[in-house]
């Protein structure tokens, strides 16, 4: 199975300044680029994914960046090749949103089922271990006390996330805003979603035919639903209680910097 990292976000909240937090002077330089796969925590923030996805069996990864990102290219052709993992470039020359991203590594993954993750979330490789089991297409449904327990996400910031509602079957029915809406299709435990995904090639047609967000941005979420709703598309639900580390501003990387120095990374 291969793996699409999507890494063209353009950063707004890590480009924003904060008070809080510490950083010296080559996490200063990189947070201002707004590119989080890069921002250094012992090594790039993306060597750990890699390694996890490495980990869990993955062998091939299209890595999706804007045009002007070539320093990511740079690092990952040059100093920083892995040696565990194949890694193509993608580029998605607009930031018109996740569902766009997808369309741009069509090409990379013309046949079989494939994952779909952000750059800037660390999933466990056991996460990504049972996906990859899973029969696609899937979703790692994380447990929000896990996230909380296990991560560096607090209470506020699952408000951020999708909650997921699914039947006795475990077929995903929709990502809701509120999480208080799919207690009780968890048994009384909400799942959350992070964009972690396992596809089949139908998810293509879904994004293609999905029309703009109200922000403006043609969104993987709403091309999922648009799949589920019309296509007979079935996602699994694979419930996790597993923590992920979330980097989403400056403040998050002196924790995020604590946590991944007691890993092991080789990608």
């Amino acid at each position: 199975m291969k793996a699409v990292i999507l890494a063209r976000g353009l950063g707004k909240r890590m480009r924003a300044a904060s008070r809080q937090a510490t950083l010296d002077q080559t996490q200063q330089n990189a947070a201002d680029t707004g590119v989080k796969a890069m921002i250094p925590v012992g090594r790039p923030f993306l060597d750990y994914s890699l390694s996890a996805l490495a980990d869990a069996g993955i062998e091939d990864v299209c890595l999706v960046t804007g045009p002007e990102h070539q320093s990511v290219i740079d690092y990952y052709t040059g100093p920083g090749m892995p040696s565990r993992v194949r890694i193509t470039f993608a580029t998605q020359q607009k930031p018109l949103g996740t569902a766009d991203a997808v369309l741009a590594a069509e090409k990379y993954v013309n046949c079989g089922d494939f994952l779909v993750l952000n750059s800037d979330n660390y999933y466990p490789a056991s996460a990504l271990s049972a996906l990859c089991a899973a029969t696609s297409p899937a979703i790692a449904a994380f447990a929000a006390g896990a996230l909380v327990e296990l991560g560096n996400v607090t209470p506020d910031r699952l408000q951020r996330f999708g909650a997921l509602e699914f039947g006795s079957d475990d077929g995903l029915s929709r990502i809701a805003g509120d999480p208080e809406r799919a207690r009780s299709s968890g048994g009384g435990t909400i799942y959350c979603s992070l964009n972690c995904w396992s596809f089949t090639q139908l998810i293509f047609d879904a994004c293609r035919k999905v029309t703009k967000s109200a922000r403006g941005e043609y969104e993987l979420t709403q091309a999922v639903q648009l799949a589920i709703d019309t296509m007979s598309y079935r996602i699994r639900v694979v419930k996790l209680h597993e923590g992920v580390l979330d980097l989403s501003t400056r403040d998050d990387i002196a924790a995020v910097t604590d946590r991944v120095s007691k890993f092991s990374c080789d990608p």
